[in-house]
């Protein structure tokens, strides 16, 4: 009999393990876009963080202020990354609830 609950048990964890996979490749497949507060520069990552492009519009290039540049590229890629985190926490978060971090 417990050879049984072992076979079920083995067959759940593999079925999940499958769930989260496909999840995993759904996320990774996903762009997702975010732009600083001004929409000067905009940003696309994939669901596994990188950067898929970056646009920045002319009138954000000032020679005379590149701090303002940086800060609008800095804005951007923080939202980006914000919305992948989001993003797999509500996709993934099921199946790694309880678990140790």
């Amino acid at each position: 009999m417990r050879g049984g609950n072992m076979a079920g048990m083995m067959k759940q964890m593999q079925k999940l393990q499958k769930e989260m996979t496909k999840a995993q490749e759904e996320l990774n497949s996903t762009d997702f876009t975010a732009t600083s507060a001004s929409d000067m520069v905009t940003v696309t990552f994939g669901g596994d963080k990188t950067m898929k492009d970056i646009q920045i519009k002319p009138e954000a290039i000032d020679p005379d202020d590149p701090d303002m540049l940086q800060d609008l590229v800095l804005e951007a890629v923080n939202a980006g990354l914000k919305k992948v985190d989001e993003a797999t926490q509500q996709k993934m978060g099921k199946y790694t609830q309880g678990l140790p971090r």
